[in-house]
């Protein structure tokens, strides 16, 4: 067996993958829903619900608990990085999202009265989650690996 063909029998993996497309359809949809229009860049951008980090690193997560058990180390260092990922999401990458806001609104402020700061490119302010589409894109990572 070669490697591609090992790689992409692997179940860890597929489960991983499989959960971040889900989540980032689902991005997808809840735009087409809350804001009535079509926006594929979510598909491939960070941020929003639920979170497709989450729901990647919680599926592989529970792949590796279901295959290797969860007393194994291989779960203990997978279930770490979880937890890694998830703070991540919720607490750094989302403050500097805020930051990036509050920036974006000082720039344009000051721009008004002087040419110098005017920016053409903004910051990119979705950049985190809430506690809540973690939370949404970890169940989902789950349901994934455990429906596999």
């Amino acid at each position: 067996m070669n490697y591609l063909d090992e790689l992409m029998s692997n179940k860890v993996i597929i489960a991983a993958v499989l959960a971040w497309f889900i989540a980032q359809i689902l991005k997808v949809i809840f735009v087409l829903i809350g804001q009535k229009r079509i926006d594929f860049s979510r598909f491939v951008g960070a941020g929003g619900m639920p979170s497709s980090h989450s729901a990647f690193i919680v599926a592989l997560t529970t792949s590796v608990g279901k295959n290797m058990g969860l007393n194994s180390v291989e779960f203990a260092i997978a279930f770490a990085i979880s937890m890694i990922v998830m703070y991540d999401a919720s607490g750094i990458r989302r403050a500097a999202g805020q930051q990036a806001k509050t920036l974006n609104k000082m720039i344009q402020q000051w721009g008004k009265h002087d040419p110098r700061f005017f920016v053409e490119e903004r910051l990119k302010e979705l950049l985190g989650h809430t506690p809540f589409e973690v939370v949404v894109g970890a169940l989902l990572g789950m349901v994934v690996a455990l429906g596999m």
